[in-house]
């Protein structure tokens, strides 16, 4: 059965880094669509970034983007985020997805629906 565990997260101050890792067992990521959402309390989860493909294409939400850096390690089985530059409102529970390789172009990547395994989350807290 597939497992993700997500880990990484912490305290930080705004403008450090911070690098989550989402490591898999019983399913390849590099056969998937693997994406990361994040919720904040009283808010709905939001999309942040997905990579998928045997050339790793990534998508980004536009709160992100420039500032977070998806990646994939195939050999450690395992997807990261990476905060480069954080900001306050990035304080959330992130979580780690995957389902089915995304279709051309990334279409759908952001639809939760779309993914059949979640991990169980690391809490980032960005301080100001």
């Amino acid at each position: 059965q597939a497992q993700l565990v997500e880990s990484g997260g912490g305290l930080v101050q705004a403008g450090e880094s911070l690098r989550l890792s989402c490591v898999a067992s019983g399913v390849t990521l590099e056969n998937c669509g693997v994406g990361w959402f994040r919720q904040a309390p009283g808010k709905e989860r939001q999309r942040v970034a997905c990579i998928s493909g045997k050339h790793g294409n990534s998508y980004y939400d536009d709160s992100v983007k420039g500032r977070f850096t998806i990646s994939r390690d195939s050999a450690k089985n395992t997807v990261y985020l990476q905060l480069h530059i954080s900001k306050p409102e990035d304080t959330a529970v992130y979580y780690c997805a995957a389902g089915p390789p995304l279709p051309a172009y990334g279409i759908g990547w952001f639809s939760p629906t779309r993914y059949d395994h979640w991990g169980q989350g690391t809490q980032v807290t960005i301080s100001s």
